[in-house]
């Protein structure tokens, strides 16, 4: 007997110890199990479900065994989540379009008072350039002639100078005949020949011809007479002025002459308060309140604290071809800002009373993604020519003068110098004018880009006018006002009602209007809205978005997990193939386990390894007889 229990000693050692492996295997599995999170996705999907706030998850898992149920509510649950991040995206695309507010403020404060432009609609005849304009007058009066057979009448004093203007240079007469002033045919564009008899007027254009280098021509032509021949003189007239080497320096300026009274806030101007320029086409142009150490302030809205002026209106000393109306120009613009008078200018009538109220209005523009605006205009690829702030008119003008040195080799008259650049004239640019018209083309088609570079100042200062008229001076009272102003001024009037208009500029009320932006879209709306959309389709809260992150880290965690224990299973069932004449089943059995590799393989292995207890009882009776037999 005790024979056979040493027999079966080694027997029970061995399903001891597997018993203590196995245990053994499932406490590092267990202690595996707080790296692993879950054992399984359905595992993790199933907790996830049980125990989120996210309605209708639970929903998944309570009718599992009502498959049909189940499908519902996946679906539901699905295109839940699709239309929350439809949804997601509308929001998304708001917030980055940069939406802004519109913010309308009134404010109500003493006003500094604006920058005020004068100019008197009479091109000056500079000493300096006399000569050469009763020459291109001369010109002009015999062109009129052959093409309308009108006798244009000119000074006597120019008529005296002809026989001068003959023995002078005929460098300006050349220049003329190289662009000539001629009709074309609509239709066609055949010139029409000179000694051609009188045809209706409305089958014809007039203009004139520019060519460049290359004998290219073309027929700048207009529809109408007037505007044709004012604008072939102005092209004459400006080649004069850039042969006068600082023409825009000359001082012929006569204040006196022109403004015969002025007064601000019931007080009389002095020559400190107003700055002077020339203009080609306007004349003599006088700024009021324009960057002086001391600015205007209005004490009070009304006529009576503004500006006033009595200015002269008659022509004296005009170039008629280049000035066609009788009066006076005025503008109101913010100071460090040039007075373009082509654009925000108007005409004040004479022998009428204009007064002019104004209400100011600031726009204060959101830069950076909410609008194309600029602080400085240092950001604008666009040098700034003018000596004053950016505005977009400066952009603009700035942009074509760059393109016009560029393009043509010299720059526009009308618009500031660059540096190393000089005034075209025909006498060293003889196609200055052919590239301009064309350039002037494409700038106004925008093939330059000007205006699409150019962007709008952030901040802006606009005024507001509004004009009222009244005959002045009235019937009763003229005479004695012309026989004042006669006495004080040594006004020789020629045409009374011609002669003089007033203008008065004040401001209409205290308050102003400030046009502000502020972003209709921030941060914490696009958060308010985001919750407000997960609250409507699935009623949680920010606690719940955390949850869903925190399936998606467990999903990524397991999912790194189940990979390496796949790559370690592979490295085990790959180990090295034993002898051929080895079947002994031991060889499995003292094989240790691989470290960390998963149960169901180690379970495996040892089921096919070991042979079962029972497979060993029928050896036991059999030799427990033999050996009582013996």
């Amino acid at each position: 007997g005790g024979s056979v229990k040493a027999g079966k000693m080694p027997e029970e050692d061995k399903k001891r110890q597997c018993k203590q492996e196995e245990q053994q295997q499932q406490k590092e599995e267990e202690r595996e199990g707080l790296i692993e999170f879950y054992s399984s996705y359905q595992e993790l999907f199933q907790f996830f479900c049980s125990n989120t706030t996210i309605h209708g998850a639970i929903r998944l898992v309570c009718s599992k065994k009502n498959k049909m149920k189940t499908a519902f509510w996946s679906v539901l649950f699905f295109l839940t989540f699709g239309l929350l991040y439809w949804q997601f995206g509308i929001l998304y695309r708001e917030y980055f379009s940069y939406p802004v507010n519109l913010n309308l403020n009134l404010n109500s404060d003493r006003l500094i008072f604006p920058a005020v432009t004068l100019c008197t609609l009479n091109p000056y005849r500079y000493s300096a350039i006399r000569k050469k304009l009763d020459e291109l007058d001369q010109i002009t009066h015999q062109t009129l002639l052959d093409l309308y057979d009108y006798n244009m009448s000119l000074p006597q004093s120019d008529w005296s100078t002809l026989n001068t203007q003959k023995r002078s240079s005929r460098s300006l007469l050349h220049q003329v005949q190289r662009h000539p002033l001629r009709r074309q045919k609509r239709d066609n564009l055949v010139n029409l020949p000179e000694n051609s008899p009188s045809v209706d007027k409305n089958d014809w254009r007039i203009g004139f011809v520019l060519c460049s280098e290359n004998n290219d021509c073309f027929h700048q032509a207009y529809s109408s007479g007037v505007d044709a021949v004012r604008e072939w003189y102005s092209f004459h007239y400006i080649n004069i002025l850039a042969q006068v080497p600082d023409a825009k320096a000359l001082d012929e300026s006569d204040f006196e002459n022109f403004i015969y009274a002025c007064r601000f806030n019931e007080a009389t101007c002095d020559k400190a308060n107003y700055t002077h320029f020339h203009h080609p086409l306007y004349g003599n142009c006088y700024t009021f309140n324009d960057n002086s150490s001391s600015l205007w302030t209005s004490s009070l809205p009304g006529i009576n604290n503004g500006l006033s002026l009595v200015v002269r209106t008659e022509q004296n000393d005009f170039i008629p071809l280049l000035s066609t109306v009788t009066g006076a120009r005025v503008m109101v613009h913010d100071q460090n800002e040039p007075a373009f008078m082509d654009d925000g200018g108007f005409n004040v009538r004479p022998g009428i009373e204009t007064s002019i109220s104004m209400r100011k209005e600031m726009t204060v523009r959101l830069g950076g993604s909410y609008s194309d605006c600029t602080e400085d205009g240092s950001d604008v690829p666009v040098q700034n020519l003018y000596s004053s702030r950016y505005t977009e008119q400066v952009c603009i003008r700035s942009c074509f003068q760059l393109n016009m040195v560029k393009r043509c080799g010299c720059a526009y008259y009308f618009y500031p110098l660059p540096k190393g650049a000089e005034y075209c004239d025909y006498t060293k640019h003889v196609s200055w004018g052919y590239c301009y018209y064309k350039l002037l083309a494409e700038f106004k088609a925008d093939v330059l880009g000007c205006f699409h570079k150019c962007r709008k100042p952030c901040k802006m200062t606009e005024y507001q006018l509004s004009a009222g008229y009244s005959r002045w001076p009235s019937a009763v009272s003229e005479d004695w006002v012309f026989y004042m102003l006669s006495q004080q001024n040594k006004y020789n009037i020629t045409s009374k009602r011609n002669g003089v208009a007033k203008v008065n500029i004040f401001f209409e009320e205290w308050n102003y209007k400030t046009n502000g932006e502020s972003p209709a879209f921030t941060v914490v709306t696009l958060l308010s809205q985001l919750g407000n959309q997960w609250s409507l389709w699935f009623g949680s809260s920010v606690l719940s978005v955390m949850e869903l992150a925190e399936l998606i880290l467990d999903f990524i965690a397991i999912t790194f997990i189940l990979a390496f224990r796949w790559f370690r299973s592979r490295q085990k069932l790959s180990p090295p193939g034993p002898s051929p004449n080895t079947h002994d089943n031991t060889a499995f059995q003292e094989e240790a386990p691989a470290p960390g590799a998963p149960h169901r393989f180690t379970v495996e292995a040892v089921v096919t390894t070991l042979p079962s207890y029972n497979s060993l009882e029928p050896r036991g009776p059999s030799r427990d007889g033999e050996l009582g037999h013996e």
